[in-house]
């Protein structure tokens, strides 16, 4: 019987995931809100569906977009607009009575280590750290992490990922050229985008269900000393930070998941 995935949320990170599980020999669903990248999903053999979650009702035949899947994906970023906030706790909650009564037994919720705020002086984030959030969106998360991880209906593992990068996207082409950047002494918590899809799979292969795993790359060089070098690097303009100021941030210890689950990262950052 071939096995069966669905992915809800087939954007940036979502799209180049769904394309491994076909190489896989998975059969892939995806959703997506927009029409244009409904027929992209289609064009790329992944079984597309228009599936959007809102606060009060869920968009869409998600049923059918579960049907027949084992494992589930959640994976759309979550929007926090000042002016009109977006519950992402109400969107996890309208669609769970649709998983429950589905053939899902397992879930992935890609989440993020801003569920941690940064802090001075820094704190080193363990695997068993207890997170406190300060902010809206990291409050939103844990809260949206809980409703899936005491779950009885299905098992769930929660990967909050560092801050995500590929060679087209990458926090550099943000903040070249600029001067007197915050926080030059915080270090940077990265993770390139084919380690994430990498670490899904080894969470499948392993069968590593029922966690929840904080990661980024292992190296975490201060951010006055990475991003001048990685302007300098991609021929971008060079930038400067504020010397002599207080910096905020947190370092993400990942040695345990070298040494607890033998994944090994292959894409520096």
């Amino acid at each position: 019987m071939q096995k069966q995935v669905s992915i809800l949320g087939c954007g940036w990170l979502g799209l180049p995931l769904a394309e491994q599980f076909l190489e896989q020999d998975y059969l892939v669903k995806g959703s997506t809100t927009s029409v244009a990248n409904h027929d992209l999903l289609k064009g790329k053999n992944i079984i597309p569906y228009l599936v959007e979650l809102k606060e009060n009702e869920v968009f869409g035949n998600f049923d059918h977009f579960l049907d027949g899947s084992q494992i589930l994906i959640i994976n759309f970023p979550p929007r926090f607009k000042a002016d009109s906030p977006e519950s992402l706790v109400k969107k996890i909650e309208n669609c769970l009575p649709i998983i429950e009564r589905s053939t899902i037994e397992h879930i992935i919720f890609v989440s993020s280590t801003a569920v941690f705020p940064d802090s001075f002086p820094m704190q080193t984030i363990y695997e068993d750290t207890a997170p406190h959030p300060n902010n809206e969106r990291g409050k939103q998360l844990l809260e949206a992490e809980n409703r899936l991880r005491y779950n009885t209906h299905f098992q769930s593992t929660i990967i909050r990922f560092g801050g995500l990068i590929s060679e087209d996207r990458h926090p550099i082409y943000h903040i070249a050229g600029k001067s007197n950047i915050d926080n030059p002494e915080a270090p940077v918590n990265l993770i390139h985008r084919q380690d994430c899809i990498n670490f899904i799979f080894h969470i499948i292969n392993n069968k590593l269900w029922n966690k929840t795993l904080n990661v980024a790359y292992p190296k975490h060089p201060k951010r006055k000393d990475y991003y001048p070098q990685k302007a300098l690097e991609l021929n971008l303009d060079s930038l400067t930070f504020k010397e002599n100021s207080i910096s905020k941030g947190k370092y993400i210890s990942c040695k345990y998941l070298r040494e607890k689950y033998n994944f090994t990262f292959q894409f520096m950052i």
